[in-house]
């Protein structure tokens, strides 16, 4: 059992929180509570467990009023709150494991509350997920090095390399520029496997329009001269 099936070990019901975001394990999330019914319940489950679910949800796109029973989101854990006079919040929370919405369970309170089962990755052979971790690994690091050079950033890149797969694939997944709708997908997959191989190819078709842009902001801050010939075909 992982650290975070214990965490959420005994805990069958979640207060839940839909928004257009997809949350995953192992990634933080910072959110502001302002709807008296969110500032409820945050101060309810920080009485307790301080756990609640988090389901992507897009009211503007669906039929529905609720996540559908059967959706998949992520356990949120508030780690840090900071609380203003007028009662509005700033909280940071961290994404724990993912569950499956069984039914809604009707409690009385002003938030949706549900009751779930946990999710997690399936076992996998070792040495395939090493490669494919690898493979996304350095095609993500140089979509990174490209964007801090167009952002004229001058701070070292950290070292993902050595990440476990599962938690290098919730990462890379979380900070893509993607649509959500692709990140809920992702959010889904029981596979760690399949999830790199998404990502490998979602990156493999992006680094190259990365490191251009790169090229051409390097030209640009040096008035065109690179040092280097030009050929134009």
């Amino acid at each position: 059992m992982s650290e975070a099936s214990d965490m959420v070990s005994g805990v069958s019901e979640l207060p839940l929180f839909p928004l257009s975001v997809v949350l995953f394990p192992g990634v933080p999330l910072p959110l502001h509570i302002f709807e008296s019914r969110y500032r409820q319940m945050l101060e309810d489950i920080q009485a307790g467990d301080s756990l609640f679910g988090l389901s992507y949800f897009d009211a503007s796109t669906s039929t529905r009023e609720m996540p559908a029973v059967g959706s998949i989101g992520c356990v949120a854990r508030v780690t840090d709150t900071q609380t203003f006079p007028d009662g509005r919040s700033n909280i940071l929370t961290v994404g724990l494991i993912r569950y499956r919405i069984e039914e809604y369970v009707e409690r009385g309170d002003p938030y949706l509350v549900v009751r779930v089962s946990y999710l997690e990755d399936e076992a996998e052979e070792a040495d395939a997920l090493q490669e494919r971790s690898r493979e996304v690994a350095e095609t993500f690091t140089r979509i990174a090095r490209a964007v801090r050079i167009i952002n004229d950033e001058r701070a070292n890149l950290p070292n993902i390399s050595d990440t476990e797969p599962e938690r290098l694939s919730f990462l890379v997944a979380a900070a893509m520029e993607v649509e959500p709708e692709v990140k809920q997908e992702l959010l889904e997959l029981l596979s760690t496997s399949e999830r790199l191989r998404r990502l490998r190819d979602i990156l493999a078709r992006a680094v190259a329009g990365y490191e251009e842009r790169a090229r051409v902001h390097e030209l640009a801050k040096g008035n065109g001269h690179s040092g280097k010939k030009i050929e134009l075909e």
